[in-house]
């Protein structure tokens, strides 16, 4: 198959890394055919794997044309900004099969008022929140709910529009920035206590089958304390999780999501992205988003042994109930991201990145790269805030963290910053959940999967 991938990030480098992989242990000789891979922009990690292309992603009638030039297959869009821009339905009126939704279901992400809407009508769990256009409707919403104050931007702000604090003034403060720029709106919720969970669940518009769950690191430092960022990591599985956490999710949330996207005449075919929250009263949906998670990506398809391009395509071509139960291998990953100098504020580019080579040499290690460029010289320079992803492969979350922070070691960027406390400590388990009480070993997937061993 000839696949292009839309994207230049980490999560895109770890969809290449999967979709090259071919056939899942176990299958026939025989079995596995090499995809032609294919990237638009990408980035030079990326390109040891695809042909890259200098089209730009937001511009759909440029993806489309790329696509039919190389004739691809199917076309896989990764970040957000381009399904907003409605590069899916160009791909897919050029009559090339898409993962990814239309501009219209991208708006589940794109604006997180209508999203609101779409849960309220499908009777999903949410937190209760107000769709606010003035500082004084802000006001009047914070003091409803109470401190913590949550205060989101409607609109799309790489994973960065999302204030919690305890501080009324800082709430306002973001609240007032956001209004002055974009769709001039914001919502205002309640905060949600417990856990916080990612789970992906692909859909072809009708038919929805989950991954397994992740959880990641939002903010910038150690102990969960400075900015919001995109993610400074993640790791899976979640042995703590309730063992019928993905079953839940897909019966009360998910499923409920794309039925009332389908009655609305507008499916939603791609990825929703179900950002939970186990509160002490049930699961409730924080946000969604309308593609693969950044940096849960990395850390869930390096445990899929069912092979990736079969499942996206079905899912772009609405074939999704064909597909045979996914399997899982039984292991543990968990990524840690080194970020530039200054992130998640103004960074510094051109600093050499050094390292990767070494940090792959660990076993069970490989290096996504993200905010990367290559150098005059045939070496690699920072271009971004996350420059790379380090993830770490083992047999259980203690393992594959000391794989990852072994791998982190070996990289060297002037004046990077990465967490040193990702996957260190757990939530309590819930009744119920899979491995052994207290400890995070025994992973298996909780998306009620067959598990396969080795990686």
């Amino acid at each position: 198959m000839r696949i292009l991938v839309i994207g230049s990030g980490a999560r895109e480098h770890a969809i290449v890394v999967a979709l090259s992989r071919g056939a899942a242990p176990g299958d026939p000789p025989g079995a596995e055919t090499p995809h032609e891979l294919h990237a638009a922009p990408g980035n030079p990690g990326i390109g040891t794997r695809a042909t890259l292309h200098d089209v730009d992603p937001l511009d759909p009638s440029a993806v489309a044309a790329l696509a039919g030039e190389i004739g691809a297959d199917l076309v896989v869009v990764g970040p957000e900004a381009p399904l907003v821009a409605g590069v899916a339905d160009a791909v897919r009126d050029a009559g090339i099969a898409c993962f990814g939704p239309s501009a219209e279901a991208a708006a589940l992400e794109g604006s997180k008022a209508f999203a609101k809407e779409v849960m309220a009508a499908a009777g999903v769990p949410t937190a209760m929140a107000h769709v606010c256009t003035t500082v004084d409707e802000v006001a009047d919403a914070l003091d409803a709910f109470g401190a913590p104050y949550v205060v989101k931007d409607d609109g799309l702000a790489a994973g960065k529009g999302v204030v919690v604090t305890s501080d009324r003034d800082e709430a306002l403060t973001h609240a007032r920035t956001c209004l002055e720029r974009r769709s001039g709106a914001v919502v205002v919720e309640e905060y949600l206590d417990g856990p916080e969970v990612s789970l992906f669940c692909l859909s072809d518009g009708a038919t929805v089958v989950p991954l397994a769950p992740a959880q990641d690191f939002k903010r910038a430092l150690d102990d969960d304390e400075g900015p919001n960022t995109g993610g400074m990591g993640a790791y899976s599985p979640l042995p703590w999780a309730p063992a019928d956490l993905v079953d839940e999710v897909v019966e009360r949330v998910a499923q409920p999501t794309v039925d009332e996207m389908h009655r609305r005449g507008t499916p939603f075919a791609g990825v929703l992205y179900c950002g939970l929250a186990l509160t002490s009263r049930g699961v409730r949906v924080i946000e969604f988003n309308a593609r693969f998670g950044d940096p849960e990506t990395q850390v869930v398809l390096p445990r899929l042994a069912t092979p990736l391009a079969d499942v996206l395509l079905a899912a772009a071509t609405g074939r999704l109930e064909h597909v045979a139960r996914l399997r899982w291998h039984d292991s543990a990953a968990v990524t840690v991201v080194v970020a530039a100098h200054g992130y998640p504020g103004p960074v510094r580019a051109g600093d050499e990145v050094e390292g990767i080579d070494d940090a792959e040499a660990v076993p069970g290690v490989h290096v996504l790269q993200a905010g990367t460029a290559a150098a005059d010289d045939g070496g690699i320079v920072s271009a971004g805030g996350r420059v790379l992803s380090v993830v770490g492969v083992g047999p259980d979350v203690a393992a594959a963290r000391e794989t990852a922070y072994a791998g982190v070691d070996r990289i060297g960027l002037r004046g990077s910053h990465h967490r040193g406390d990702i996957a260190a400590r757990m939530p309590e388990p819930v009744a119920g959940t899979p491995g052994t009480p207290g400890t995070p070993g025994a992973p298996r997937s909780s998306a009620g999967a067959d598990v396969e061993a080795g990686i």
